[in-house]
């Protein structure tokens, strides 16, 4: 029997962040900073971890999104929010803050063109000034890379 394409057997894997360790420090690193960033600007973190499940949902990367589901979870995110959060514009259930959160994670992450984006990092700066637009957008950053490590890793959700 052999291994799907999407669950490769220890054997072929080939782990990004065991095989250049200084890198994978360096990017934890980063993590650390960007976690006292988001700190110092009192960010909640249910807030940052709702940014943290959305970015992941939209990468489909499946180790982050268990880890960050879970961390939200923990951090107060109700569930019901956890749910409906990738149809979250058409709810009135998040708060201010967390749509400011969800703008940045998705502009940042979607890249999309100048004048949308532009139009929603502009509007999520204004609602939170640069301290915490500045903490949520290196979040973001930090998370789409932590996604892409997982992915191209191919980082295995086991039980």
């Amino acid at each position: 029997m052999t291994n799907s394409a999407a669950e490769p057997d220890d054997a072929h894997a080939f782990y990004l962040d065991k095989a250049n360790p200084p890198i994978w420090k360096a990017l934890n690193s980063l993590a650390l900073a960007v976690r006292k960033a988001t700190d110092d600007a009192g960010l909640p973190r249910d807030v940052v971890e709702l940014a943290s499940v959305r970015i992941s949902q939209i990468n489909g990367c499946a180790y982050c999104l268990d880890m960050h589901g879970r961390l939200a979870v923990e951090a107060g995110v109700p569930e019901r929010k956890l749910h409906v959060l990738p149809a979250w514009r058409e709810t009135g259930i998040f708060t201010v803050l967390e749509r400011a959160a969800l703008d940045i994670a998705e502009a940042v992450t979607l890249l999309p063109d100048d004048e949308v984006r532009i139009e929603a990092l502009a509007r999520a700066r204004a609602e939170l000034g640069d301290e915490r637009f500045s903490a949520l957008s290196w979040a973001a950053i930090s998370m789409n890379a932590f996604n892409r490590l997982s992915i191209v890793s191919r980082h295995k959700v086991t039980l």
